[in-house]
Formats: structure tokens, sequence, C-alpha cells
């Protein structure tokens, strides 16, 4: 057994014996002495892993339709800030091979030096070689060599892009894509082909990493390499100025929209499905006018996405409603209030939506809407999981950021910025759910189901007239609360004698 095959036994091994979050770490730890990886790697790490799993496997997933859930990331990072490991890393845990992409043969070369000495098996594909070089690179990555480095120049080869594409390379990785940008259209036209290169690999995570963060270049890197459909990772994912709040509520869409009123803007809602981000955005227009309230999902042609995107760049009290779609077409710097309507499905995925906040460096809250239902669908994911770390953050008595942290890898949090650090206590329980409690307890066994509905409609809406123009809540909305209420066993139908009454504990 060779030391590349003993990292995997040995990795393997030991896996069995942590929990699901920590074989990123134990894997780096076995192959390069790494003890700690930073947020930003985390997040770059987990995106790569999770575009292995095919859509129709991941449970009860909030609306896959971005180009993000699809592997396709762009991450910022200055030099020295740790990119190799965030290539290197999930390459010991995918299926397939790695393939990295790097402008100078010198680069490649000192990569090729670090992978011998570490003892992982590598491949390299350039300008100049023999077929016989080719053919043993070809038996090489049969035999399980891990990583592919090659240059943008060699895979003009169409003969060899072709072979290429029956090697199962679950991953590219594009080293300095700034040079799509700055070479492509006249010193190395190879870097504009490299979209159709992708196209014909196919693999599930595609991965360019730049330390330039002009928006033009970013835009050329995602139009070249994405067709403009991408995600931006950047290394500042703790972001000091970003204030966390969870607001426990019922009826959230509701919340949602009274919160639209009176938070500082401009705002976005991030909302679980196209049709919800729709929905919400018609009724804040109904409210506000539809210049000022427009949604934005993967539905879009891209004529419209362009639309929707330079309305909202110049506009100071817009209201965006979108899906997790809203990546790096929309990079606007100036958003002084996210709010989710649903939870992200993991930490990494609320870092960077609840991120797109504040970008100029002022503060920006990251509201997070919080129900008994969305705590009940979290009970089924084990504890420490991923997915589990949302209601984790939600539930949480102390420090939020510092449970985000957590589960990127324990960095320690300085936090003066979440609902709790501020407060000195966790979240209020839910408001709109207490009303309605309050006003069953002093009229117990006194209305139906419907008229419980009728009463908590108009209870809940006097408690807002002050603050709101219209008459927000809607019978839907009680409806929403009170099922919540019934499933907690909070309120209850009588029997006889009190037939068809409600009462309550």
């Amino acid at each position: 057994m060779n030391k590349d095959e003993n990292i995997f036994s040995s990795f393997k091994k030991s896996a069995e014996d942590i929990q699901s979050d920590d074989k990123v770490l134990l894997a780096a730890q076995k192959a390069f002495g790494i003890t700690y990886l930073y947020p930003w790697q985390r997040i770059v790490i987990a995106n790569i892993l999770d575009a292995q799993i095919p859509a129709q496997e991941k449970e009860d997933e909030i609306e896959d339709d971005t180009a993000f859930y699809k592997g396709k990331q762009i991450v910022l990072l200055p030099t020295g800030a740790g990119k190799s490991l965030c290539f290197l890393t999930p390459s010991l845990l995918l299926e397939g091979a790695t393939m990295v992409l790097y402008p100078l043969l010198a680069l490649m070369s000192d990569q090729k030096r670090r992978m011998d000495e570490g003892g992982i098996k590598s491949v390299v594909f350039c300008g100049g070689q023999s077929q016989e070089t080719r053919e043993d690179n070809f038996r090489q990555i049969g035999a399980g060599a891990r990583i592919i480095l090659a240059n943008p120049e060699v895979l003009q080869n169409e003969k060899l892009v072709e072979r290429l594409s029956k090697c199962n390379i679950a991953h590219i990785a594009i080293d300095e894509a700034h040079c799509v940008s700055e070479w492509g259209d006249t010193f190395r036209p190879a870097y504009l082909n490299l979209g159709t290169v992708i196209e014909k690999i196919n693999p599930p995570a595609v991965t360019a990493f730049t330390a330039t963060a002009s928006p033009k270049v970013l835009s050329r890197i995602s139009e070249v390499l994405f067709g403009g459909e991408s995600h931006v990772v950047r290394s500042d994912s703790d972001r000091p100025n970003i204030h966390y709040e969870v607001i426990n509520t019922y009826a959230k869409k509701r919340t949602a929209f009274l919160l639209a009123i009176e938070r500082p803007k401009p705002l976005i809602i991030f909302c679980g499905t196209r049709a919800k981000s729709e929905d919400m955005a018609r009724e804040l227009a109904a409210y506000y006018g539809s210049d000022r309230v427009k949604f934005y999902h993967a539905g879009l042609e891209r004529q419209e996405k362009d639309k929707v995107e330079k309305w909202f760049y110049p506009k100071t009290d817009a209201i965006l409603c979108c899906t997790c779609a809203f990546g790096m077409g929309v990079d606007k710097k100036d958003i002084h209030t996210v709010i989710h309507l649903e939870p992200s499905p993991t930490a990494e995925a609320y870092i960077q939506e609840a991120g797109r906040g504040g970008r100029d460096g002022s503060v920006a809250d990251a509201v997070l809407l919080w129900s008994h239902k969305d705590s009940a669908a979290s009970e089924k994911y084990k504890i420490g999981s991923r997915e589990r770390v949302l209601k984790e953050f939600a539930e949480s008595n102390s420090c939020r950021r510092q449970v985000l942290l957590d589960a990127l890898g324990g960095e320690e949090a300085a936090c003066s910025g979440c609902d709790i650090c501020k407060r000195g206590a966790p979240a209020p329980k839910a408001r709109d759910a207490e009303i309605i409690m309050k006003l069953l307890r002093k009229n117990k066994r006194r209305w139906t189901m419907d008229e419980l509905n009728f009463q908590s409609a108009m209870e809940l809406n006097k408690k807002v007239n002050d603050s709101c123009e219209i008459v927000p809540y809607e019978h839907s909305d009680t409806e929403e609360i009170i099922s919540q209420l019934k499933e907690q066993s909070l309120i209850k139908v009588c029997s006889w004698p009190f037939k068809n009454l409600v009462t309550c504990k």
C-alpha cells in the first residue's frame, strides 16, 4: 500500500468515530498536518462537496434553482489565504479526480513537487508531451491519481478533452481566474474557450480562484466560465458589521412584510421558492408601488435578470424578493437589511446570503425568521450536522456569531453584533402566537375554530395599526399560527359538552 492509499485507509477508519462534519478537517490533518481551516475554506469546500449530491437525493432542500447549488463558484481570496487547501482537501474526499488549471508552467511544476512530497498522486498535461507520456498519465488517472494539472492551452486539444471527459472528473479548479478577463481577449485566447471545456467535461463542481475584486473582472469570469450564473465566496466570511438577529414568529410572511416596511433599505428578502419570492414581491409592491419592489430568481430569462439588476443597483429605497439565485449577478454594496423567510440549508449558505448586506462596510441587519415549523423540521437532522446548525443558531441562548463560527471550525468570535449579545438575553417568544394564546385564555370554550381565526386576525391587526397604514394580517396568516399551535397541543377543539369550541392549556 502506497502513501496515498495509506492516507485514505487511515482517514476512513478514523472517520467512523467522529461526526460527519469533522471529516473535512480530519482529511486535512492526515494529508497535510493542518489543524485548523478558516471559515472561508470551510465554505468553499462545503460547496464543492455539496455539488456532488444529485438534486433528487437532497432531502427537503429549499428550491435548488441556482448555480450556487450546482457548484459554480468564484472564490475571492488574497495571496497567501490558503487557496490550495480549498481544492486539495476535497480532492481526498471526492469519488473522482480534481483538475487544476494554472496559467504558468512554473506554478504547475511547483504544485506537482508539493503533491509528490505529500504523497498525493498527480499528473501533468501540458504542451510538447509525447504520446507515451500522455498514455502514462491516463493510466495513472485510471489507477487513482487524485489531481490532474493542466494549462488552458493544452485543453484546446479536442481529443484530449474528449478523453478527459471520460475520466470521472469531479471538480475543476481554475487558479488566477482573472486571467480570463486580463488575457483572454488578446494575449491568451485559450482562456475564452474554458467555458466550452468545462461544458464538455461537465464536472459537478467548478471553482474559479482570483485575488481581483473588480466587479468588471468578476463579471467577465462569470460570463466566460459559467455563462453568467455563479456564486461568489469571499475571504471575509465573518463580517463584524453584520448584525445577526432571530425573530420568532409563526406567520413569517406577514412578519417579513412588516419588517420590510420598517427596516432600513435597500433591503432583500430571501424566499425559499420562486413562487414565494413572486408572492412576497406582489404584496409589497401593492403597498409601495412596483418601482420600489421586484423579484429575482433562476426562472427568469437572462434579459429579465439584467433588467432587475440594472433597476436595483442605483436604488437606495428598493426591496428585492429573491431566492438563493441572488448570487454574483447582483453584488450591490449598500444593502442595509437581509431578511430570511426560510432558513438556509447550511451555515455556509446562510453566512454567504446574510453577507450580501453591508458590502460597503456599513452596519447591516441579517434577520432570520424562525417558527415552530422550522424547529420541528430541523429535528430530523443529526445533532452536530451541517443541516442542524441553523436550528442551533436560531434557538441559541448565547452568541449567534459564535454558533456560526463553531460550525466553520471553531474560530473565537468577538461579537458586538448579534441580538443576544446586544440584548443580554435570547430572542423573545413569537409575538403573534403569544397574542393569540392570550386572546384564547380570556375566551376559552367561547369560539369555534373559524371564529377564533376571525377574532385572531382582528386582534393582531389592532396591535399593528399604529405602525402600519393597512390591515396586514389575513385569515391565511392566522390559520398558519393556529395550525402550529395545534401541532404543539397548545390549543385544541373540545368534545361534548363544548363540542367544536376551542380551548387552550
